[in-house]
């Protein structure tokens, strides 16, 4: 392996850490939330992006991103005006520092999953785990899932050590899925003695692909309570409440709609009622096929009510 510190640089001094009134160092968490491979609702891109928002972030990493983006896979968008190029939206994989309402410094790691070296990009970002000082690396993210959006958003939750996730429900058993820079950066860290924790939100699959708030806060709230961090999420919850709205006018136009609705409903309702969540490694249960709603149908109506509706606010 090449050296990993070639990968980044450092663009700013990290900032001091806080003490408490013992002088015990109170040491920052490290959040990840890179887009490229799934993340319905844009769930953590549109958390990631609330924060740096939100809490005045400062730039004190930058990986090079020609060392681990496939171009041709992701091309970046340029700008042509006439008769040149003037701009280019370049790739750029940064670590910020903030911190939250009460003053405490934490991390966050943004932008485009590394395409290449990722075994690498892990290993660099473990060296600036070990540099920064981070007691705790927390990855959100979100997946489709059968649920509906009358229901509180839910979150499968993973971790180094279970104790990081004692209580919350476990939804799933054992399963193979397409790995992503995210998971294996969860693995090499936790395999390096470095505590990580993981929360993936579940995103009604008939809006996946639409953005999609609720799910953004159900993270946001999860990493506060796991980090112990002061976290804003006004603005979202007013989004979704927004976002709620809208779908549910949309479905009390359509008979056919709220069927399905109501079918998920039920589906989601069977796997809460204490089946699913009595114990780690259980299956959700499911309809029969024939009475699960049309997915397709139910998102493409959907989708095109909110598009017009955006179409109408512009």
């Amino acid at each position: 392996m090449l050296p990993p510190e070639d990968l980044y640089e450092l663009t700013d001094e990290a900032p001091e850490i806080v003490r408490t009134g013992r002088d015990d160092v109170v040491r920052p968490v490290l959040v990840h939330a890179m887009d490229g491979f799934v993340d319905a609702g844009n769930a953590g891109t549109l958390a990631a992006q609330h924060l740096l928002i939100e809490r005045n972030a400062r730039e004190v990493v930058r990986f090079d991103a020609d060392q681990l983006m496939d171009y041709r896979s992701r091309r970046p968008r340029m700008t042509f005006r006439t008769d040149r190029f003037t701009d280019v939206a370049a790739h750029e994989i940064v670590v910020y520092a903030l911190t939250d309402a009460e003053g405490r410094l934490f991390y966050l790691l943004s932008g485009p999953e590394p395409d290449l070296q990722w075994e690498r990009f892990s290993a660099a970002v473990r060296q600036l785990v070990e540099h920064l000082g981070v007691r705790l690396v927390v990855g959100i993210h979100a997946i489709p899932w059968a649920a509906p959006h009358t229901r509180p958003v839910g979150l499968t939750p993973h971790a180094s050590d279970r104790e990081l996730i004692s209580g919350r429900p476990r939804w799933l058993g054992e399963l193979e899925v397409p790995g992503h820079a995210g998971a294996l950066l969860e693995l090499r860290l936790g395999q390096a003695g470095h505590p990580t924790v993981g929360f993936t939100a579940h995103v009604p699959h008939y809006l996946s692909t639409a953005e999609y708030p609720p799910a953004a806060v159900a993270l946001l709230e999860a990493l506060a309570d796991t980090a112990g961090l002061a976290l804003p999420t006004t603005r979202l919850r007013d989004a979704g409440v927004v976002v709620l709205e809208q779908i549910d006018a949309q479905v009390q136009t359509s008979p056919e709609t709220l069927e399905a609705v109501r079918g998920l409903e039920r589906s989601y309702d069977a796997a809460a009622d204490g089946r699913a969540l009595a114990g780690p490694g259980l299956l959700a249960p499911t309809l029969p096929d024939d009475e699960m709603p049309g997915g397709d149908e139910l998102a493409a109506e959907l989708q095109e009510y909110l598009r017009s509706v955006d179409d109408e606010k512009t």
